[in-house]
């Protein structure tokens, strides 16, 4: 994801980092956590492992800390082939050597941890093999914000930081917005690979583990950044990344009858999906951070009531209704299935809540 963090990250002790919470799994399932982009790694250079630890812990502290069992941390400061793709190496064969995995695991990845655990998917079973190890039993993977199509602001980073040019600035103002500092040329690091072009040329195997979607078209960072970002998105990420879409484009929604908000009709949206990409819940006012903290106050809905992903059940309570202008005297008005009360829960609570064994 590109969620800020503090830019000096303080040191955790071992102790701390071992320390589990009691109530962790999901559906009696154990989750495990991959996190996005963190802006403030580029800031400040390259972490320490114990920075990288603290960074990833901080990351999810909103809610899905609490859920999770493990955790796949990386520093934004390296391209996903190099450093990163040693860390996801090191960190799955651990769990493997553990038994973390052995009664199957949950991944929940936010925006660029869609792609890192796209390129752990693709590798794993002869990193770990080559060592005499078990392949993780992944049963699905929920996709916050899923940026593994990449996003245009990577491009406009690229452009802004190679080019000095006055007529620059309205891009050089929307990427500092989000970054939250001017970036550099010498060290763009994780961009180069959300570069749709890259990011969709990268680890593309198709896997047989199920990727259910988490869809936001919110707005953050005053809006500035969505002029430069490709059809709808959540001021980060484009739908046609979020959704799973095969083929990037200028979409509205992820299903061509049903808009973000609910309504019931025709939509811009993808024509085919990346392989077992499932679009499952979406919320027109989530913006990216919002997809994982627990923010509440935005209606959502659903492509389905039910479904099966990787042997665990999902159940959404979906409602429709008719709605009127209070002009509108007569003929019909217009339809909209939402998820019942989802407006009092956040994203994450209400797809934690709504999946059992």
């Amino acid at each position: 994801m590109f969620k800020k963090i503090a830019l000096s990250a303080c040191i955790v002790s071992t102790g701390m980092l071992a320390a589990m919470p009691a109530n962790a799994q999901l559906a009696g399932k154990n989750v495990i956590a991959v996190h996005g982009f963190q802006p403030g790694n580029l800031f400040s250079g390259s972490q320490t492992q114990q920075q990288v630890e603290q960074n990833g812990e901080n990351y999810w502290s909103d809610f899905w800390l609490q859920h999770a069992e493990g955790r796949i941390d990386w520093d934004s400061n390296d391209r996903l082939e190099g450093e990163t793709a040693q860390r996801i190496y090191d960190k799955i064969s651990e769990f493997s050597r553990s038994g973390l995995c052995d009664q199957g695991c949950v991944v929940v990845t936010h925006s660029t941890g869609d792609l890192v655990t796209r390129y752990m998917l693709e590798n794993q079973d002869h990193w770990l093999e080559s060592q005499g190890l078990e392949p993780l039993n992944i049963l699905t993977v929920m996709d916050f914000a899923g940026a593994g199509g990449g996003t245009e602001l990577a491009d406009v980073a690229y452009q802004v930081a190679n080019n000095d040019a006055w007529y620059m600035w309205p891009l050089k103002e929307a990427i500092e917005a989000f970054m939250g500092f001017e970036v550099q040329p010498e060290n763009m690091g994780v961009l180069y690979n959300l570069q749709p072009n890259v990011a969709r040329n990268t680890a593309t195997s198709a896997s047989d583990v199920p990727r259910l979607r988490l869809v936001g078209a919110g707005s953050e960072y005053g809006g500035v950044t969505k002029p430069f970002i490709t059809g709808s998105d959540d001021s980060v990420v484009p739908l046609h990344s979020a959704c799973g879409a095969s083929t990037s484009g200028s979409y509205d929604s992820c299903l061509s009858n049903l808009a973000m908000d609910g309504e019931v009709k025709g939509q811009s949206a993808p024509s085919g999906f990346y392989t077992n990409h499932y679009p499952l819940v979406m919320a027109e006012g989530a913006g990216h951070g919002a997809t994982i903290s627990n923010a509440t106050g935005n209606v959502m809905t659903a492509s389905t009531s039910q479904m099966t992903s990787g042997g665990l059940n999902v159940n959404l309570s979906l409602q429709t209704k008719e709605e009127k202008a209070w002009w509108q005297l007569w003929g019909s008005g217009d339809k909209y299935t939402t998820i019942s009360n989802s407006k009092n829960q956040s994203m994450s609570s209400l797809v934690y809540n709504s999946v059992s064994q």
